[in-house]
Parts: C-alpha cells; structure tokens; sequence
C-alpha cells in the first residue's frame, strides 16, 4: 500500500521549465534527471546552483525539498519546503508543500504535527486522496504512539508499586530480624545473669563453712590466757 508520493513536484517542474532561461533549465533539468534516476545527492546540488541564480524559484525550494527527502533529512526538506511557500500563489502548489511537509513529519516520526500539515494540505485541496490516506495513516499512528505511551506510564507505576511493596516487606523483614535478634541477645543475657540450683547451693554450702571456720576461729582466740607482764 502507497504512502507517500512525490514524484509530481518534479514532473510539474519539468512541464513548467520553458519559463527560465536557458542556464536554469539545464541546471533544473540535470537535477531532475538525476533525480529520477536515484541520483538524489547529485540532484540536491544542482537544484542549489539554480537557486544561487534565482532564489525566487518556486521550484527550485520545492525540488531542493524532495531531494533533502529521499536522502532522509527531513529536517533540511521541511525548511525548504516552508521556503517555498514564500514564492507562490497558486493553492495547488501550496497543498504540495503541506503535503510533503506533513510526509517529512510523519518521517520524523511528529505525528500531530503531520496531521495539521495534512489538514493544512486538504483545506487548500480536499479532493486529494493520497492526503487523505496519509492523514488516516498518521492519525493511527498517533493513537498507537498514544497507546504505547500509556502502556508504558502503566507499567511503569505498576513497577513503582511492586517496587514500593518490596521494600515495605523488605523493611518489615529486616524489623521483624532486629527484634529477633534483640531478644536472643536479651535471653542470653538473663541466662548469664541467671545462676543454677546447684551453683546456688554449692555457694550457699561455701558461706556456711566459712562462716564455721570463723566462728571456730573466734572462739579459740577469746579461749586464750592472757599474759601480762610484770610491771617492775
């Protein structure tokens, strides 16, 4: 299925080349036999060289654009195809330029702006249905791009949110693990601090004897005598 055609800016160029002088025509000539034989880099300068003589040229804005385009910088063909807007009156010929500028856009991928380009194009000329087409196309294009975006804004925060519940049960995880560990560390304490029955009762046993031993020891030492000395 066609989409774009542009063949028929340089066919009208080539009817209407009688109206130039002769080294113009050679020029405009050579550049759109080159241009149809593929040669579109060859083309562009010579459709330059005719503009260097005569900048005014409605045709030679116009095929400098077609040639910009089928080298693909859509950029360079949109300025020039603006540019000729500036050198004709007729509204056929400015529905081409908006014609192939709304292509140049569509190329570049800026579907709203190519869809006013068309619109632009069909005001001037509504019977044209390969612009019609091509704005058809580019209106699909847009609500696919527009689909494509929202898909993307939806997996993105659908992303965002499965993120975020990760790092709550990542967060809650990580609690849970510094309580638990907080509490082994606080068992283990008391279980230091904590002494056995038996560790209890053999201290006991040891304060009992000591204290024996020095009641032993105390009685023995008030069992003693005495002895003083005789005071001379």
């Amino acid at each position: 299925m066609k989409l774009f055609r542009l063949t028929f800016s340089l066919i009208v160029i080539f009817l209407q080349i009688n109206l130039y002088s002769q080294s113009k025509r050679g020029l405009i000539n050579e550049g759109v036999d080159q241009f149809k034989n593929g040669k579109f880099a060859d083309s562009e300068v010579n459709f330059k060289k005719g503009l260097e003589k005569d900048n005014q040229m409605f045709e030679g804005h116009f095929n400098l654009g077609d040639a910009y385009y089928k080298q693909g910088r859509y950029d360079e063909a949109m300025q020039s195809f603006k540019n000729s807007l500036s050198f004709t009156e007729s509204k056929n010929d400015q529905a081409k330029v908006y014609h192939n500028i709304g292509n140049s856009l569509l190329k570049s991928q800026k579907y709203q702006e190519s869809i006013g380009a068309y619109k632009n194009s069909l005001k001037l000329n509504p019977d044209d249905l390969e612009t019609k087409y091509n704005l058809s196309y580019a209106l699909n294009m847009l609500k696919q791009n527009q689909q494509q975006q929202n898909q993307n804004k939806d997996n993105k925060d659908q992303n965002k949110d499965q993120d975020k519940n990760q790092n709550q049960q990542q967060n809650e995880q990580n609690k849970d693990q510094q309580n638990q560990d907080k509490q082994n560390q606080e068992k283990q304490q008391q279980q230091k601090n904590q002494i056995s029955k038996e560790d209890a009762q053999r201290i006991l046993e040891a304060l009992k004897n000591n204290e024996q031993d020095l009641q032993k020891k105390l009685r023995k030492v008030k069992g003693k005598v005495v002895v003083k000395e005789k005071d001379w």
